[in-house]
């Protein structure tokens, strides 16, 4: 049985992080979606994505095609009844396709399936803001099905450690003379990953691998970093896909940075209203200001995004993709994609500057920036020019 794993209709209310990627791709606790997937079935999975994305992230279809709508995370109870489908049978919960099974290679959801109730739980990425407000849970429960039956590497004498038994260093992880405190979530470092002296953390934290925290840093959960991301000053329930950079001091709290992002020097990022009111926040599927219910909520930001020295963003801020943001005092909470500028105002980054600068920070860790990537950028920016148009 193949695996699919299908963005649905629930890809608008992800972007900007789904403009570069399929839903599978997004990163949540210690993997992305499709990584949890691959792990619990023990095989490959591909995606059904927008074409404009499918040379990069492939589809693979065969006469018998098991495709789970992404926003959905695996645990036992589902994965159970995703893998106990029949040909032509949907798994449903309150009148929400969740999977289905079906012998077509056009793998598209259409109606005439046999409906099959799911009851158990279920835990759904379906809002840019679900990404770091459900990253504690998810953190948590992946640490128990990852780390499972294996050792931890050990943890040097160098450090003062408080909760040892929810600690997971893999091979080449280096920690040195930092306090860890995994009492309240677990703490994951990756391979190759290092914690720099002096640094203050309390779990949750998944670590990717190759990623750095920097001297002194002040984390505390829970945080997901993913690969090569680097991470520096005062960090609060927050997400790095992967290649991004909040190297220095300043505060990040509540907040989610796509791949290649970097914040300068001293960026802080408000997470709460003066009047502690709910945030609302954009959303590209209701085109408005949704309420998100939550009284935190800082930062959304999209791959290749970066952002000067000192800047300050509002609670509740947008970002879209390849946007670059200077200048004193705050900018709108709603930059599109694209966008050049800051509080004073903005103009159009014109692409041959955004991917000269896209091909200089990738080459720093050695990846190519190739057609693939530039195109899937060149979409973008030709699909996000309305929202451009109040310049």
């Amino acid at each position: 049985m193949n695996v699919v794993l299908s963005d649905g209709d629930y890809r608008q209310a992800l972007l900007p992080f789904t403009y570069t990627r399929p839903i599978a791709e997004i990163r949540i606790g210690m993997t992305t979606i499709k990584e949890k997937w691959e792990h619990w079935l023990d095989t490959d999975v591909s995606v059904f994505t927008e074409a404009y994305l499918s040379d990069k992230f492939s589809l693979q279809v065969t006469d018998d095609n098991l495709v789970i709508h992404a926003p959905f995370l695996p645990n036992a109870a589902f994965v159970k009844a995703v893998q106990g489908l029949n040909p032509n049978e949907a798994l449903v919960k309150e009148n929400e396709v969740l999977a289905y099974r079906t012998t077509s290679t056009e793998i598209a959801f259409k109606e005439g399936y046999t409906q099959v109730s799911y009851d158990g739980e279920l835990t759904s990425v379906k809002h840019t803001w679900d990404i770091f407000s459900k990253n504690d849970m998810v953190l948590k429960a992946d640490f128990a099905v990852l780390t499972k039956g294996r050792k931890s590497q050990p943890i040097s004498d160098t450090n003062t450690v408080i909760g040892a038994e929810n600690i997971f260093l893999e091979e080449g992880a280096s920690v040195e003379c930092s306090i860890l405190n995994a009492t309240t979530g677990p703490i994951y470092i990756g391979k190759h990953a290092q914690i720099m002296e002096g640094c203050i953390i309390r779990g949750g934290l998944a670590l990717g691998e190759h990623a750095v925290v920097k001297m002194g840093a002040k984390l505390y959960g829970a945080n997901t970093f993913g690969p090569y991301c680097k991470v520096g000053g005062e960090v609060n329930n927050s997400v790095l896909f992967a290649y991004s950079n909040k190297g220095h001091e300043g505060f990040l709290g509540n907040s989610v940075l796509g791949e290649w992002c970097n914040l300068g020097a001293d960026t802080n990022t408000s997470n709460l209203k003066n009047n502690y009111a709910p945030v609302r926040l954009w959303d590209y599927k209701t085109e408005g200001f949704a309420k998100t219910g939550l009284q935190f909520c800082g930062l959304m930001m999209g791959d290749h995004s970066k952002c000067g020295i000192n800047t300050m963003f509002n609670t509740g801020t947008m970002v879209g993709v390849s946007a670059n943001i200077f200048g004193s005092g705050f900018p709108r909470n709603f930059i599109p994609s694209y966008s050049w500028g800051g509080a004073s105002g903005f103009t159009t980054y014109r692409t041959n500057k955004a991917f000269e600068t896209a091909t200089a920070m990738m080459r720093r860790r050695s990846i190519e920036f190739d057609t693939k990537e530039q195109a899937i950028l060149e979409h973008v920016f030709e699909i996000s020019k309305g929202w451009r148009t109040s310049y």
